[in-house]
């Protein structure tokens, strides 16, 4: 009896194996290049182990810290623009009756539908002649254009879940729409706007295609320092700033998991 329950656990326990080697093996192999001084082919692990690419990373002079606040003053930005768009669109798609909606809802998610490469060739050619290539205002624009995805659609789902009684109630005390809206409405939605720009900070920080075309080569986030560092064979500097960009990341998501609750979900898309 024993072996045979040992037999019908065996798929499972190798499923498990293989998921947590796709999990964990490429962090594993990250957390090995960033503390590697010397490993070449044909060796299995690195032949001198230390920290000195960290410490050149984190050196006054170096261009990490310098595009980690770079990355973050963009993703705040992007924050800002998604959330003026998203809450008030979010709000009307919610609660009003439009004849077009589905088509509305729809439209935000036309940059995810075509590829980007050559749309960010053609958003380059007309910022250049706008003299917006370069800038941070033209690399925030095309963040918040991605970031609308996130914004808009977890707005209008958190705005759905609102019990409409409840604003409802506060008109027949005397409240007028933009109190009730204030102080009813928008505190309940909170939670799930939250969510969505947590959402939206983590896709500008990670963004590397649009920053590369419209940004390239005034504007320095961390995600284009990886790029360049692994183009270079510096896969020590190119794991550093991966894992940099792994621990906002991380954090958020657990922040995500606590605000983004099941009903706000179950609104998504509706």
């Amino acid at each position: 009896m024993t072996a045979l329950r040992l037999l019908r656990s065996l798929p499972a326990a190798l499923l498990i194996v293989l998921l947590a080697l796709a999990i964990f093996g490429p962090l594993t192999n990250l957390l090995i290049w960033s503390v590697t001084e010397r490993w070449y082919f044909p060796h299995k692990l690195p032949l001198e182990w230390g920290f000195s690419f960290w410490e050149r990373v984190f050196r006054p002079r170096g261009n990490a810290m310098d595009s980690l606040v770079t990355s973050i003053w963009i993703a705040t930005f992007t924050v800002i623009a998604c959330l003026a768009l998203s809450v008030p669109a979010g709000y009307a798609l919610a609660r009003l009756k439009l004849p077009v909606r589905a088509l509305i809802m729809l439209a935000f998610l036309l940059p995810q539908a075509f590829p980007s490469v050559p749309i960010y060739i053609n958003v380059a050619r007309i910022f250049y002649t706008l003299q917006l290539n370069g800038t941070i205002a033209g690399v925030v624009m095309v963040h918040t254009l991605h970031g609308l995805v996130y914004s808009v659609w977890i707005s209008t789902a958190a705005f759905a879940a609102v019990d409409r009684t409840l604003e409802e109630a506060a008109r027949s005390v005397g409240a007028g729409p933009l109190r009730s809206f204030f102080t009813i409405t928008l505190p309940l939605a909170a939670p799930g706007i939250m969510a969505s720009a947590i959402f939206v900070f983590l896709e500008s920080l990670d963004e590397f295609t649009g920053t590369y075309f419209v940004g390239t080569p005034d504007v320095t986030t961390l995600p284009l320092l990886m790029f360049r560092a692994s183009m270079e064979g510096n896969y020590q500097i190119a794991s550093i700033t991966a894992l940099i960009l792994l621990v906002p990341s991380v954090g958020f998501m657990l922040v995500v998991e606590r605000y983004l609750r099941a009903d706000v979900l179950a609104k998504v898309g509706n």
